[in-house]
């Protein structure tokens, strides 16, 4: 039993309320109770205390979309657009490189550089999603591993089917570690068939999985779409039965109003990684308008090897400004809802709001303590939220929990976890 007693406690589910002087229980995996510090240290004098004087205590961030494995490709494709990016450089480096030993190292070497900077949950999409499932357990990060399918052959599988088979081989094999989750994840509308979508969508419903798709990323993308078909992207998506509550749309740089608007009413969410749009160009995502329709919007960062950075906090930082620049509007995407993007939207999204993205008895305790006012970066601190909103920084991360288990203690990975990374 775990007691947790810092200066400040934040719960974005909450309205992103702030608390002071009360204290969070944790018994095993999960959040026993939250309440007044000085009443649940009388109350539980057997616990281990926590005592976090300078620190806020909130829910672990949530990264909304990853290609782990590809911190192993950092810096090896820059300053090129997506398509020469991903034809020229990304698929044959890949091709050349990326096994289950390159995909186990890549995703170790991600989960720990997230887990440092207050990332506790990890959303992926690549090859060898058993690699990734064991690397996350290893480093100790939670994360949702995707059935992933591209509709060419690779190091991983040959064809469609085989991606699939694969995928759900390695779900079964890890069906007891609750600290891994799944998703299908077909790679885009440009490298997927109609069939493999359907057979997709079909296993999303009845594994109760979310459907993890790259989506108008491009306007090249969308044209080529458009010159071929008649359709665009998205329609495909709508007529296949796959915008739904269950879709994560990744990018959604060029959705138009109406499809936002279907977008909102069937409950999908759209996953914004600016800083992967921006260095690849593909222009700026409609963020502003999609909240102003009612889209829940989340945020990731994409791999290294288009970002550079897996930095959570610099992430959301700029998909706030961005949303404000663009909509020429200083009240977008505010504070408050940024911090909520990062933590009990993002676990909605994923359909894991009854176990993470919120400080809550019951919960898994998937924590982070952020310090607040040893740097001048923090100084002074007007507004808590607004501070590590827009403040807010991965160097500022002191501790980390992740279902109970501290995994970061003084900016450092814990115990054979460092072992691990070096």
């Amino acid at each position: 039993m775990q007691l947790l007693l810092p200066r400040w406690l934040l719960s974005p589910h909450n309205n992103c309320e702030v608390l002071e002087n009360h204290g969070v229980l944790i018994q095993g995996e999960r959040i026993a109770a939250v309440g007044p510090a000085a009443e649940l240290s009388q109350a539980h004098p057997e616990a281990q205390m926590h005592h976090l004087p300078r620190q806020v205590l909130m829910p672990g961030l949530i990264n909304m979309h990853t290609h782990a494995a590809m911190n192993l490709l950092r810096g090896a494709a820059d300053d090129m657009a997506l398509h020469d990016w991903l034809q020229n450089r990304i698929w044959p480096l890949e091709g050349a490189l990326a096994d289950s030993e390159f995909v186990y190292d890549g995703t170790v070497l991600a989960a720990a550089e997230m887990l440092l900077g207050g990332i506790t949950t990890f959303n992926d999409m690549y090859f060898y999603p058993d690699q990734i499932a064991q690397a996350a357990l290893d480093v100790g990060s939670r994360v949702v591993a995707g059935v992933t399918v591209i509709e060419f052959p690779t190091r991983y599988a040959a064809e469609a089917a085989q991606y699939i088979d694969q995928g759900l081989a390695a779900r079964d094999k890890f069906k007891g570690e609750n600290t891994v989750h799944w998703s299908v994840s077909p790679h885009a509308p440009y490298t997927v068939s109609d069939d493999t979508f359907t057979r997709l969508g079909t296993l999303a419903e009845e594994l109760d999985l979310p459907i993890h798709c790259h989506l108008h990323e491009t306007a090249s993308e969308v044209a080529d779409a458009v010159s071929r078909t008649g359709k665009r992207p998205f329609d495909r998506l709508k007529r296949l039965g796959l915008v739904n509550e269950r879709l994560l749309a990744v990018h959604g740089v060029h959705l138009n109003a109406q499809e936002l608007q279907h977008m909102s009413e069937a409950g999908a969410t759209l996953v914004h990684c600016p800083s992967s749009n921006l260095k690849l160009a593909s222009g700026l995502a409609p963020c502003a308008q999609a909240l102003e329709q009612g889209v829940r919007v989340v945020v990731g960062t994409d791999g290294a090897a288009s970002n550079n950075k897996l930095d959570l906090w610099e992430e959301g930082r700029l998909a706030s400004l961005l949303a404000k620049g663009v909509a020429s509007d200083a009240t977008a995407w505010p504070a408050g809802k940024l911090l909520q993007s990062l933590t009990c939207d993002a676990a909605k999204a994923l359909g894991l709001e009854h176990q993470i993205g919120a400080i809550a008895p019951g919960l898994q305790a998937d924590l982070i303590a952020v310090t607040i006012g040893d740097h001048p970066h923090q100084l002074p601190n007007n507004n808590l939220v607004s501070k590590l909103a827009y403040s807010g920084a991965s160097r500022d991360v002191e501790h980390v929990w992740v279902a109970g288990t501290q995994v970061v203690q003084s900016q450092q990975l814990v115990g054979k976890r460092a072992q691990i990374v070096a």
